[in-house]
């Protein structure tokens, strides 16, 4: 659930981060799935890392 909650923040803060540069709607498209792709990530390795901590 967090992860599809960190895409969907992600994709938010690119796609308005594109309107704000002015790009057109497939610019706004790309710039939130980037975001959405690297909230993601970032998101998994937090995930990774807290689980590991608890582990050991």
């Amino acid at each position: 659930m967090l992860p599809m909650v960190a895409f969907l923040l992600g994709f938010a803060f690119g796609w308005q981060r594109a309107r704000s540069r002015g790009g057109n709607r497939l610019d706004q498209l790309q710039y939130g799935a980037v975001h959405g792709i690297i909230f993601t990530l970032v998101t998994f390795v937090g995930i990774v890392i807290i689980e590991w901590m608890t582990v050991r």
